[in-house]
């Protein structure tokens, strides 16, 4: 089971409905069950039937393997620390950007730890935290027949852990993971997502990552 915190926004649910077309069960979570029910009823003509089910985040917390914190950064602390009973244990992958807005201009937040997965890794000690998906754009995911054709750098201490999400990733079609190395390097995959979202200002566009080679 794959779980969504703070899953009812695009990134969220672009993801959930992706990995449900990809054979995978999905609960969306928010703190109110309502919008998550909502959120997950949004996918249901999209995703296979009963593949994409919506909980308060704390019940996501309990019963998923793999847990997707999809928040904003300025949620990220409080909620964490509300869940850390939940993800003892638990795979956490962090998807977030730590980012502000001025004029219509993204720039990226200096986190004391270095990386709002980093961040993640001090609030839950007991889980295994992994850095991903932050520079996959959340309007082609939510559309399931959008060519996606892009690269997911994916940052971990953690080996298996690292491996086993380049595999969820690359269940995504038109998916290619990439071995970003310890969690350290997060906080440079990170950044580059004010980048590509000022890009897509200047574009009128939904840009993605490609590595070259490789």
């Amino acid at each position: 089971m794959i779980g969504f915190i703070g899953g009812t926004g695009p990134e969220g649910r672009g993801l959930a409905l992706r990995f449900a077309l990809a054979g995978e069960m999905v609960l969306i979570g928010s703190r109110d069950e309502g919008r998550a029910n909502e959120a997950a009823k949004s996918l249901a003509g999209d995703a296979p039937p009963g593949s994409v089910r919506g909980k308060a985040n704390a019940d996501v917390a309990h019963e998923s393997d793999i847990v997707f914190i999809a928040v904003p950064y300025s949620a990220q602390r409080p909620t964490l620390e509300g869940l850390k009973g939940f993800l003892v244990g638990k795979l956490v992958v962090n998807v977030i950007a730590p980012l502000v807005f001025e004029k219509g201009r993204a720039s990226a937040v200096r986190v004391d730890a270095g990386s709002a997965a980093e961040e993640a890794r001090d609030l839950l000690p007991e889980s295994t935290i992994v850095a991903a998906f932050q520079n996959i754009s959340a309007q082609k995911l939510l559309v399931p027949d959008q060519s996606l054709d892009t690269d997911v750098v994916v940052c971990a201490d953690d080996s298996d852990a690292k491996q086993k999400v380049m595999a969820l990733a690359e269940a995504i079609s038109g998916v290619r993971a990439v071995d970003g190395g310890g969690l350290a390097n997060a906080r440079y995959v990170e950044d580059l997502t004010a980048l590509l979202l000022n890009i897509n200002r200047i574009y009128k566009a939904n840009s993605m990552i490609k590595i070259v080679g490789i």
